[in-house]
């Protein structure tokens, strides 16, 4: 980005402000080259005394935009393209969607212009600055993507995918985050019935498991590689591991994670019929 572009970022949730101060801690861009638009426009006052453009004109924010973020629920889309229609310049703007279910071909349809559009779908670890964000578009340029690429890697880790997949994506590292929660809840909870108080074991099982995933992330390796350097002959991980799948542990993920999918591809279908 240039000192010219400007942004906004229309929903301004925790998404869009996570997006917002990670740009900023980046030094992408400046408060001033941000406009954040929400309906309780006194909700974003904080961000207002920051320097950050705020309003509940969402009109008004991408007239004076380059890059229009949308961060809305899928049930607010349609009615929020329909608002921002006149002001959009298809041959000067991009628009960046990180709602769910929600394609490409939508948005323009929607809007009746052939705007280019780029997906992103982060997660609510984009608050820490640690988000897995999935990339994808039909008809943004190598220029656009690699641009919104920028705008994601400040706050995480980005990758681009096919269109196809992004409900996938949307399973498996959006709702992922739930399911990775749940497991190290579990865990928490396993170890207070073994005699740990509760933040302690909460504390245990939250650092094993970033541990396990960093052995992953860092070595370049493969789960069932790291889990042989665990297990020995007769002993008590093979045997707490085999008692978990013995009751369904790695089918009840997979399950979960391909009914979160059809779900995730139904959000904005149902809002249209």
């Amino acid at each position: 980005m240039n000192a010219s572009q400007q942004i906004a970022i229309l929903g301004s949730g925790n998404i869009g402000l996570s997006l917002a101060k990670g740009l900023v801690k980046a030094g992408i861009c400046k408060p001033q080259q941000i406009t954040l638009t929400r309906r309780n426009v006194a909700a974003l006052a904080d961000y207002a005394a920051l320097g950050y453009h705020t309003t509940d004109n969402n009109l008004k924010a991408v007239k004076k935009s380059d890059i229009i973020v949308l961060a809305v629920l899928p049930q607010q889309l349609n009615k929020l393209l329909d608002e921002i229609r006149p002001a959009i310049k298809p041959e000067k703007q991009l628009l960046i969607s990180v709602i769910s279910g929600v394609s490409c071909s939508d948005i323009r349809q929607q809007l009746e212009l052939n705007v280019q559009v780029v997906r992103a779908m982060p997660n609510t670890a984009i608050a820490i600055g640690h988000s897995m964000t999935c990339i994808a578009t039909d008809n943004g340029t190598n220029k656009n993507i690699n641009l919104v690429k920028s705008l994601f890697d400040t706050v995480g880790v980005s990758i681009q995918i096919n269109e196809e997949l992004m409900t996938s994506a949307t399973a498996l590292c959006a709702c992922g985050i739930a399911f990775f929660l749940r497991s190290i809840r579990a865990a928490s909870q396993g170890g207070t019935e073994i005699g740990f108080h509760a933040g302690d074991a909460l504390k245990m099982a939250a650092q094993t498991a970033k541990g396990a995933a960093d052995l992953l992330l860092q070595l370049s390796s493969h789960p069932e590689q790291e889990i042989d350097k665990v297990t020995s002959p007769s002993g008590c991980t093979i045997a707490g591991l085999n008692e978990m799948e013995h009751n369904g542990f790695s089918s009840a993920m997979i399950k979960g994670i391909k009914l979160s999918a059809e779900k995730a591809g139904d959000l904005y279908k149902k809002e249209e019929h």
